[in-house]
């Protein structure tokens, strides 16, 4: 099964243009399975191994959120095999996700973004291209994969655009507005030249050696930043991700609009955040109104 897993994960990787820590998520996942079965002398897999082994994960207590993400996990795989004829049966088709729990997602207020925004040390070129990042992922709602391969070719500077190729390689654009203008601008001028010495690539984002920035640096980044701003929730790309999102909907945007932004395939996606927005506006009725409360 080995094989078939780098196959795989390398069919993501080229042809999905997943992102480094979603391959590696699926290649973790996928190999404790391939463990399992091989603890198992399994080689030709049905459907009864694929419950045998849900129920080992259950075992383990594993949280129904893990236990989806394995079974989204294998979903892929399996598809992916029986697409390229390599097995006759997917031991998938009648395996079905368990019943999470609904949770909002987490997004930072107005104040708490704001504070964020603001931490950088500007009069360093790491500092320029540190508050260009945070701007940037709260202007335009990237997911951090997406951030990393911006080019500076695909920035449309006169319509203020910038030309994403998202999950499964599909194209889309994001607009960003004067104020992140300003700081593409002063990074480009003032912050990534210094950033290395003989750059040679088309990245926008650059580490200290003048190499294109990873995601986990962005996550680093990111912590180093809620940290100073002393905020005691975890802060990570997504949940910028998720603000952009949630502020768009209190401030008017439609449904519609947002999606194509956030660069969602199906509108049941993005309307998770239409509940965080209607949870928002019931907080401010219930805190505002003198007569909702006794």
């Amino acid at each position: 099964m080995e094989h078939l897993i780098i196959h795989f994960i390398k069919h993501l990787n080229v042809e999905k243009n997943y992102s480094i820590h979603t391959s590696k998520n699926y290649e973790h996942d996928l190999n404790i399975f391939k463990d399992f079965m091989k603890n198992k002398n399994i080689n030709k897999i049905d459907y009864s191994d694929i419950r045998n082994y849900l129920s080992h994960l259950y075992e383990l207590n594993y949280s129904k959120t893990s236990i989806a993400r394995n079974i989204s996990t294998l979903r892929s795989f399996f598809k992916f095999l029986y697409s390229e004829k390599i097995i006759n049966d997917n031991p998938m088709i009648l395996i079905s996700n368990p019943k999470l729990d609904k949770t909002l997602p987490k997004f930072l207020n107005y104040k708490e973004i704001d504070a964020i925004l603001k931490i950088p040390n500007t009069l360093l070129p790491t500092g320029k291209r540190d508050a260009l990042i945070l701007e940037m992922l709260y202007s335009t709602g990237l997911r951090v994969s997406e951030l990393v391969n911006i080019k500076l070719s695909d920035i449309n500077f006169h319509e203020q655009k910038i030309k994403i190729l998202g999950k499964g390689n599909k194209e889309r654009y994001v607009l960003f507005g004067t104020i992140c203008l300003e700081k593409i601008n002063d990074y480009l001028k003032n912050g990534r030249p210094y950033l290395g010495k003989n750059i040679t690539n088309d990245y926008l984002f650059l580490n200290k050696r003048g190499k294109p920035i990873t995601d986990r640096s962005i996550r680093n980044i990111i912590n180093d930043v809620a940290k100073l701003a002393s905020l005691k929730m975890h802060i990570s790309p997504h949940v910028i991700r998720h603000t952009f999102a949630t502020h768009m909907l209190n401030e008017g945007a439609d449904l519609k609009s947002v999606q194509e932004l956030l660069g969602h395939e199906n509108l049941s996606t993005t309307q998770i955040y239409t509940h965080v927005s209607n949870e928002h506006l019931r907080n401010t009725y219930l805190n505002c109104h003198p007569r909702a409360k006794k």
